[in-house]
């Protein structure tokens, strides 16, 4: 199956016109570029993210790593299957990816985001009650033992342990800080890396110490502007 995709092809559209349909709110997923593979490497890296909004046209995705404008992406959410489609706008923590879909792609997907707008908010609930919860903000700052610093996206955390994606995953033991916190790198995981915080912190106020103030946020509308 072919990964080349081409920003300027449009496709015909389907009985769901362009902006008719958006679907706001959080869904992980991970995605790739398919024009970066890691040195030595035979395929490129995956990447967790999330989802901010999705219509039928765009989807307006946080991650670790910020494409370049116009640059293949490849992307899987939960419940939304696989996304194929071109950044066309960098954001601060993020991009806005152009779908590719011809009309029957963009009927499913039509279909799809009509059943989350119905059913998502149902199956949510008080985060409190579980172990492992995701941030309102998925965004953070990894610092290294030498003072290096990586931009992170927060794919889950809980009292005692966070896991993250950065561009490039430290070694195993490996000192750092995830914003205030302090741990040590204790597994490798597919798309990213777990840290072991030196304490256990209270589940309730750890998204404050784990989220730099001055990261601007990103909205969904930035998905209208792009």
């Amino acid at each position: 199956m072919s990964l080349d995709v081409d920003c300027a092809d449009v496709s015909p559209r389907s009985n769901f016109d362009w902006h008719d349909v958006r679907f706001i709110g959080a869904i992980g997923g991970r995605y790739a570029m398919a024009s970066r593979p890691h040195r030595g490497a035979n395929k490129a890296p995956v990447y967790a993210c999330r989802l901010c909004s999705v219509s039928t046209r765009l989807a307006v995705v946080v991650g670790p790593v910020v494409g370049r404008p116009g640059e293949d992406i490849i992307a899987h959410f939960d419940g939304f299957g696989l996304l194929r489609g071109c950044i066309t706008r960098q954001l601060p923590s993020g991009f806005v990816m152009d779908l590719r879909l011809n009309a029957t792609g963009r009927e499913k997907l039509g279909r799809k985001i009509v059943w989350h707008k119905k059913h998502f908010y149902e199956q949510l609930e008080d985060r409190r009650e579980h172990k492992r919860i995701q941030l309102r903000e998925p965004r953070t700052v990894v610092t290294l033992g030498v003072g290096t610093k990586l931009l992170g996206f927060v794919i889950d955390v809980s009292s005692s342990v966070i896991a993250l994606s950065t561009r490039s995953a430290p070694p195993l033991g490996t000192p750092l800080a995830v914003g205030r916190l302090v741990g040590r790198v204790a597994r490798i995981l597919e798309v990213g890396f777990a840290v072991k915080f030196l304490a256990s912190q209270d589940i309730d106020e750890i998204e404050t110490l784990i989220v730099p103030p001055q990261l601007a946020p990103i909205t969904a509308a930035d998905g209208d502007r792009a």
